[in-house]
């Protein structure tokens, strides 16, 4: 339990640059620009992933934390509990840098600092106007849906990134004005964007040209925060405070705060798909709590939730890392190197029968492998909350039927459950009959003309009217996340030349073309991210898969829990077993066995379930 993550400073030019490792780092970079990792067989391809994983995190990760900074949020003082359980704010988690990846801390950049510029309001409201861009190519007309997956998808990405990130309320003073066409029909003139919040820790005095940051108000780490808090407030009233339980949407005490603006179901973007995910994994920690006192009787409240919460939050990483994943990036070679990213390219099976057989993380995976920040200190970015920005995973249209005979229960749309009236489903319709009707219904491709309708005019809980797909290309703006072709190049990637070459859809070249008079180098990045042509088996953009290559690795290694300290001593025994045993399906069947026939053969929930029509739409 001494050993100590590697040096965060260590120089990310430094990391891995022996003769091997540049060939490699090389070979895959030219392999990747002449031919496509995806075009080639499974192990190139594997081979080739690896060495850009390595480039890239040689070349793009980017520390703001080291820009001037004031009133930076202040851990609690060391304790020796730290060492073995997570922080509600995910303070500690490094313990060298109690401060690192804690709730209220800068996002990270994967572009360099120095390409950062100022968000003017000439930058964030030129031409096309992020409205002009949401009416001409993201609305949906009908679904376009992604077929080989099921809405589960969707209710799970949003469910992870509450845990991930969140940029704070907006202020309601000086927000963005943008301008509006003759022929819009949008009731106020301009139409009001709130700005992304300040952040508090920059320095006032900090010189000219600094260039912007914003902070995480949630932990950056992968800690399920989203169930359990970001504070200990929070924390505390989710607690039933025996055994280590949480409390239950329909236990005697609900895990609604009484307090209004504490509300999640109050929380813009709050909606079924969240609340029946929030749901299935308190019900997932209170059954780890019975496993463990099943094992440790003598163990208190508090010892079983903190080892409860670990395992869970663990369980929530492997599932998000070997089935959700696999199944919205379901090419081969993605398929094996993110099982690889868990179990190492000894696979499952050797791990099962022997546990680790190898320090390195590309033979053993890297759970229980070194912790490692290449050099610079950990932190999600912007760049990877822009890229996970996929609003047309959501349906419109959602029938809801019954998992005994698939029998129609009612229609309804995203509006109906939506907001606090979400809460109202959970208590009128069979949580497994919600599952199912989930499993069997086709989410939306991440792509152009598939923006949901309804949250291009979305009321919030405060009764302001908001267009979020016009949000979501003024945000990429507001932040400083580069344009389509300027992200492709600092990820060492080839610009598109022309319209013809951003897409394969000619009708789409044109329209793009249109709206950004003929300029190239102005498409959004959400525009050419959704235009692109998908590798074989995806559901979004291969350039986002870029930032996935390195983050998605990146939260496993920098954190100490999945890392080094990913071992019996600090999980139990038991815990450790229920991790290994456990995925999606096993959760979902401990909880609401009626669904057994609808998964039966299934090795992946996210994919579509059987029905008893033997139809998904």
């Amino acid at each position: 339990m001494s050993k100590q993550p590697r040096a965060a400073g260590r120089s990310p030019a430094g990391y891995r640059t022996s003769l091997l490792w540049r060939i490699i780092t090389g070979g895959a970079e030219w392999l990747d620009r002449r031919v496509g990792w995806d075009r080639l067989p499974v192990l190139p391809g594997l081979l080739t992933l690896l060495g850009l994983r390595v480039r890239l995190r040689q070349r793009n990760l980017h520390d703001p934390g080291r820009l001037p900074s004031v009133n930076l949020p202040q851990p609690a003082p060391p304790a020796e509990s730290h060492k073995v359980n997570r922080t509600a704010d995910g303070s500690h988690n490094d313990l060298a840098e109690p401060r690192m990846g804690m709730a209220g801390t800068r996002f990270g950049r994967n572009i360099p600092l120095d390409r950062i510029p100022p968000a003017t309001p000439e930058e964030v409201l030129s031409r096309p106007s992020p409205r002009e861009v949401s009416r001409a190519v993201l609305t949906r007309d009908e679904l376009i849906p992604a077929e080989s997956v099921n809405s589960l998808v969707s209710a799970w990405l949003q469910f992870m990134v509450r845990d991930w990130f969140s940029h704070g309320t907006s202020p309601t003073d000086r927000p963005w004005e943008v301008p509006l066409l003759d022929d819009d029909p949008w009731p106020e003139r301009p139409m009001h964007i709130m700005r992304t919040p300040d952040d508090p820790t920059r320095d006032p005095q900090a010189p000219a040209g600094t260039p912007d940051t914003r902070v995480n108000v949630s932990s950056h780490w992968w800690d399920a925060s989203q169930i359990y808090g970001t504070n200990e407030t929070e924390q505390r009233q989710m607690r039933a405070g025996e055994l280590g339980k949480l409390h239950l949407w329909d236990g005697e005490q609900s895990p609604v705060p009484s307090d209004p603006s504490r509300d999640p179901s109050r929380v813009p973007g709050f909606w079924l798909g969240l609340a029946m995910m929030h749901d299935l994994f308190a019900r997932e920690h209170n059954a780890i709590c019975d496993h463990l006192h099943g094992a440790y009787p003598s163990w208190s409240d508090e010892e079983l939730f903190q080892r409860a919460r670990l395992v869970n939050a663990a369980l929530l990483a492997k599932i998000h890392t070997v089935e959700w994943t696999p199944a919205v990036i379901s090419h081969p070679t993605t398929v094996k190197a993110l099982r690889a990213n868990w179990w190492g390219v000894a696979g499952e099976r050797v791990h099962n029968l022997f546990g680790r057989i190898s320090d390195s993380e590309v033979v053993s995976g890297i759970p229980g492998a070194a912790t490692d920040h290449y050099g610079v200190p950990y932190s999600l970015t912007e760049e990877f909350v822009a890229v996970y920005r996929m609003h047309p995973l959501v349906r419109d249209e959602w029938h809801l039927r019954a998992v005994a005979d698939d029998a129609s229960l009612r229609h309804c749309t995203l509006r109906d459950i939506s907001g606090p009236g979400a809460l109202k489903f959970l208590e009128t319709t069979d949580m497994a009959d919600l599952l199912y009707s989930f499993g069997t219904l086709h989410p939306g491709l991440v792509t152009l003309h598939n923006f949901p309708r309804f949250l291009q005019e979305f009321e919030r809980p405060d009764g302001h009217l908001q267009d979020l797909a016009a949000t979501d290309i003024l945000r990429s703006r507001e932040l400083a996340v580069p344009r389509y072709n300027e992200f492709r190049r600092l990820l060492r990637l080839k610009p598109a030349r022309s319209f013809a070459e951003l897409t394969d859809n000619p009708a789409w070249a044109e329209q793009i073309e249109r709206l950004y008079d003929g300029d190239i180098e102005k498409v959004d990045l959400t525009v050419g991210l959704y235009a692109e042509k998908l590798p074989k088996g995806f559901a979004f953009s291969d350039t986002a898969f870029r930032i996935f290559i390195l983050m998605a690795s990146r939260r496993l290694n920098s954190d100490r829990f999945f890392t080094e300290y990913y071992r019996p001593e600090v999980y139990s025994k038991a815990g450790m077993a229920w991790i290994d045993d456990n995925s999606m399906i096993t959760v979902l069947l401990r909880h609401h066995p009626e669904l057994r026939t609808a998964l039966a053969g299934l090795t992946n929930a996210f994919v579509p379930w059987h029905t008893a029509g033997g139809t998904v739409t």
